[in-house]
This record gives structure tokens, C-alpha cells and sequence, in this order.
């Protein structure tokens, strides 16, 4: 079974037997503790005012346009020491933070999806799932959607020696940043599973944070690390590029929609999660 396929969920650092252990279906859908960087603001923003027509395409309602982000960033990261780990970011706003993993699936409608709703989302990409096609990723790119680290070849990362967790990581962030031409500034570990080596390898290939998350989407439904099962502002939402294959029939855009009213019916709506992040500086 590829890696790209399996899904667990994560609450901390997991043994090898732990992974091995776990069910098979994605990235994963776990969380973390508290601080994270994203890629830089020199991406221009979209406009972001709904749009009704282009929502009922999609057999949608529009969410709210999502409010200025803050001029103070709740999350500022530093060019040095050792990297934070965050699965959300604090603020009172009513907004959460999409972020799509892996890039099996390269379903041109998703793209048409994005342009029309424009709905912000960050990207993890993982080399093994991209190099079939680099360019697919670049439309979602260039509307400021940003490009961001999920290791080579989607390993376990707390299962790996130091320098092979280097390996994932740096061979990753140098890919990236040829193919998009920005470096990436956030790092995903696979699974959510990560321990101090995998914070030492972050720090050293080029990234400033580790990333994790709060919500995980599967095809209708959401996973919660909550007992309540609600989403709080600022939680950071897990889902992946998926197609038919790996949804039971379902269309990835028929995923992200499901998403789009699960995030709704609770009375949120998207912000860029770049946009709560300030850059190291220098």
C-alpha cells in the first residue's frame, strides 16, 4: 500500500509499531502543541468577496468573506532556535484554516473550484505524489494559495534516524523551491508523528515550523480531536488531495464542498493561514 494512501490519527510523537499499527486511508489526522510559521506574504491575496452565482455552481451557499487579519500576527517566527509545533493559532476571529496534503489527486475541476469560490487553502506537498506533474499545482500557486513541506516520500518521521529525516525534509524544500520559487516556511510531518530530531531537521533544511492539526475531513464527515466536536477560531482543518479512488466514488470537489458546509453550519468561515503568520525577519 503506498504511504500516500494511509490515514491514523496521531495525538503525539507514535513508535514504528504504532504506525504499522493504524488503519489504512491518508495523511493522517492528529494534532500538536502550539506555535508555526507559514510561506511568505509576498503572494498577493485574491479578492475575496463572495460570490452567489458562482457558489450555487457548486451547490454551495457562500460563506462570509473572512475578516482583516490582524495587523499584530498571533504567530511570529523566528529565523533561529528551535521551531515551534502548532495545530491553531489564537485569535477571537470565527475563521479556520484549510490545508490540503499530499497532491495525489490532480483533478482539474478542483482548480475551476478554487477560482470560483476562492477560497484560501495551504498546500503540503510531498514530492513522491507532485513529480507526475509539477505544473497542476502552479494555477492554485499564482491565486496565493501557498506551497509548503511534506517530506519526500511520506515516511513516519519519529521512525527515522536524524539523518535520514534530513534526507525527507531538505530533499523536499529544495524541489519546492525550484518548481513554485518560494521556500517553504511550515513544515507537515506525515501521520502528525514527529520527535526532537524531526524539529532539529525542520530547523536545519529551511522551514520554521512544524505544523499539525485540529480537524481532519474524510469524505462526508469530520474527525475532532475535541470531545464536543466543534470547530474553535483558529483551528487549523486537515484534508487531502484525494479523487474517486481513495473517496469511495466521491469527486475531490464533492469533498471539498462537504467541507465548505461543515465549516458553515458551525458558523465560521476561511481565512489564509499565511496571512496570521509573521515571518522571520533578516
Amino acid at each position: 500500500m503506498k504511504r500516500h494512501s494511509r490515514r491514523s490519527v496521531f495525538y503525539g510523537s507514535l513508535t514504528g509499531a504504532a504506525v504499522a499499527a493504524m488503519a489504512s486511508g491518508g495523511c493522517g489526522a492528529g494534532g500538536g502543541s502550539a506555535t508555526g510559521p507559514a510561506a511568505t506574504s509576498s503572494q498577493s491575496a485574491p479578492s475575496t468577496a463572495p460570490n452567489a452565482t458562482a457558489w450555487q455552481k457548486w451547490g454551495l451557499t457562500p460563506l462570509p468573506a473572512p475578516p482583516k487579519p490582524p495587523a499584530d500576527k498571533p504567530l511570529k517566527l523566528s529565523a533561529t532556535g528551535t521551531v515551534p509545533v502548532f495545530e491553531h493559532l489564537p485569535t477571537s476571529q470565527k475563521v479556520v484554516f484549510i490545508t490540503v496534503d499530499d497532491g495525489a489527486e490532480k483533478d482539474p475541476k478542483f482548480i475551476e473550484m478554487m477560482r470560483d469560490l476562492k477560497i484560501p487553502i495551504t498546500m503540503f506537498l510531498m514530492n513522491d505524489t507532485i513529480k507526475s506533474d509539477y505544473g497542476y499545482f502552479k494555477p492554485l500557486q499564482a491565486m496565493g494559495n501557498h506551497v509548503q513541506n511534506h517530506t519526500l516520500h511520506h515516511p513516519a518521521m519519529n521512525t527515522l534516524p536524524l539523518a535520514r529525516q534530513k534526507e525527507e525534509v531538505c530533499g523536499d524544500q529544495k524541489i519546492l523551491t525550484q518548481q513554485y520559487g518560494t521556500a517553504p516556511l511550515l513544515f507537515r510531518p506525515p501521520y502528525g508523528a514527529y520527535n526532537s530530531d524531526t524539529k532539529t531537521a525542520v530547523g536545519e533544511c529551511g522551514p520554521r515550523a512544524v505544523v499539525r492539526w485540529r480537524e481532519a475531513m474524510q469524505i462526508t464527515t469530520m474527525r475532532y480531536q475535541e470531545t464536543d466536536k466543534k470547530l474553535r477560531p483558529g483551528d487549523i482543518v486537515l484534508a487531502h488531495f484525494r479523487g474517486p479512488k481513495e473517496l469511495k466514488g466521491t469527486t475531490m470537489t464533492e469533498m471539498f464542498g462537504n467541507l465548505l458546509k461543515h465549516i458553515q453550519k458551525q458558523g465560521f468561515t476561511v481565512a489564509r493561514l499565511e496571512d496570521y503568520i509573521l515571518p522571520p525577519t533578516g
